[in-house]
């Protein structure tokens, strides 16, 4: 059909043309290489190929398309390069030596060495930050390990004796445990002097935890479960718990019941006058 027919020239024509290229393409190339002694332009040696290789039908067409297309290339190439004037050059005398356009390029200069003093003192001086950064650093790490204020306040308790009359006890809280104050009478000094410590469960003598025999400092916090034991009551006149029944003597220590040791003795000192530090 005349369909079939157009489609099967147009695809003739193209093979042609592609084969044209190709040529030319060849042509450029041992073009570019023998310039120097034909002493013109590759575009004008691929011209010259290309109008040798050309049909009657087809041909003329085909070589004027690649002869335009790589004398485009060739402008663009030797125009829009980084180097265009030393390719241009090349391709035109071609030479063993190799030179290069370096009018574009920078070149990187040796320090000026007047200047190393300045440099040696922005050296040191970014060291000395560094360093004053570092020790910046450890310094708030190990005062964030150390105690607040608030704490360090509650570490020690000051506590006024004046008030305490003899054989009477007083309750102050320290650290958030009570503390029993007791101000003995000579009498029951003499008792707790006089016990066997081989008997008790938790052998002390009275002197090993009073200070002063005159005072009883103790935490008022039962050695068996916690709880807080009442003051002057139990078989022995010193404290009993009552939540299971274990009795302590005048000097805190455990007579009787569950409890295995004696009522802690806290760090206490005595200061000027009536006045006590516990902690």
């Amino acid at each position: 059909t005349p369909a079939s027919r157009h489609r099967t020239r147009t695809m003739h024509t193209r093979g042609k043309l592609f084969q044209h290229l190709a040529r030319a393409q060849c042509a450029f190339t041992a073009a570019s290489g023998a310039q120097s002694a034909a002493g013109t332009a590759p575009w004008r040696a691929i011209a010259s190929s290309a109008r040798s290789v050309t049909t009657p039908m087809h041909g003329t067409t085909a070589a004027a398309a690649a002869v335009g297309g790589f004398r485009a290339y060739s402008t663009d190439y030797a125009t829009t390069s980084v180097n265009g004037g030393a390719i241009a050059r090349a391709l035109k005398t071609p030479a063993h030596q190799v030179q290069y356009d370096t009018s574009n390029h920078t070149i990187d200069k040796v320090g000026d060495p007047d200047k190393r003093a300045f440099t040696y003192f922005v050296m040191t001086g970014g060291r000395m930050i560094y360093a004053s950064a570092l020790r910046l650093a450890v310094l708030k790490f190990l005062l964030s390990m150390s105690a607040s204020a608030d704490v360090l306040a509650l570490a020690s308790l000051e506590v006024d004796l004046g008030k305490v009359e003899v054989g009477s006890t007083m309750t102050v809280k320290w650290r958030g445990k009570p503390v029993f104050i007791r101000r003995r009478t000579p009498a029951e000094i003499a008792t707790e002097a006089a016990v066997d410590v081989a008997s008790l469960r938790d052998p002390q003598t009275d002197a090993e935890r009073a200070q002063n025999p005159e005072w009883l400092v103790t935490v008022g916090v039962c050695t068996h479960l916690g709880c807080v034991p009442i003051a002057n009551a139990g078989d022995f006149n010193g404290w009993f718990c009552p939540c299971h029944g274990s009795h302590y003597d005048a000097s805190g220590r455990i007579r009787k019941g569950p409890a295995p040791l004696n009522l802690e003795v806290p760090e206490y000192a005595f200061l000027e006058g009536d006045k006590m530090l516990i902690g």
